[in-house]
């Protein structure tokens, strides 16, 4: 396994979480299939997902000698945070702050992505050692929220999670998001059992990170989030 320096830079320089919901495990582990095929290489398969910690085993025994990083969603609890290492998780990923997992995560040395808020949430989480926030959801905020955390919090590192799209993630980076975490704009087609569609979906989302980020080491800043 990869250290948890490791697995944030990677996080970091891809930009973007691929959030996998599903009825069932094998359909859990189609469209992860479908997300690394389109180039989405870090993924975060729910707790919500039925036998979770078996989709995650075998993603993480398909792709261990590849840079796909798996991690577990959807955990509230330090028992379920433990049980999804275990399973081989790489990171965690929680709907808020609880201070337990942050505090198991910290013993193992796996990043921990909790939901925040408000700049209490976010300040409490930075205290708890959080490396990247999970802004959640980010439907209710508008993109100028994270400028706006970023005030009194300038070395705070936000994920918006939730109103994240295909056809604006581009924007909310440009706002300061550090990465992006994508669930049913990218997998909705997976309920019509096109999965194919999520390939080219996740292709898209990869084209346009990749736009985003060559703009910016030309020192390119024209995108418009208002």
């Amino acid at each position: 396994m990869a250290t948890k320096e490791a697995i944030l830079k990677e996080i970091i320089a891809k930009k973007v979480v691929a959030i996998i919901r599903a009825e069932t495990s094998q359909e859990a582990f189609d469209i992860s299939e479908a997300c690394i095929e389109g180039g989405v290489s870090i993924i975060e398969v729910t707790f919500t997902v039925p036998q979770a910690t078996r989709v995650i085993e075998r993603l993480v025994d398909k792709y261990k000698d590849s840079n796909i990083v798996i991690g577990a969603g959807s955990v509230l609890d330090s028992e379920t945070a433990r049980i999804a290492m275990l399973s081989g998780a790489e990171f965690i990923v929680s709907p808020y702050l609880n201070d337990e997992t942050a505090r198991i995560c910290n013993r193992y040395r796996i990043p921990y992505m909790p939901g925040v808020m408000t700049i209490k949430e976010s300040l409490q989480a930075l205290e708890q050692g959080v490396d990247i926030l999970k802004l959640f959801p980010g439907e209710a905020f508008e993109m100028s929220t994270i400028k706006s955390i970023k005030g009194p919090l300038p070395q705070a590192q936000l994920m918006p999670t939730g109103g994240v799209t295909v056809d604006n993630v581009e924007q909310w980076l440009e706002a300061g998001a550090v990465a992006v975490g994508l669930g049913s704009s990218l997998i909705k087609s997976s309920k019509k059992g096109d999965y194919s569609e999520i390939v080219n979906r996740s292709r898209e989302l990869c084209e346009k990170i990749k736009k985003f980020k060559d703009m910016k080491s030309n020192g390119i800043n024209h995108i418009s989030i208002y």
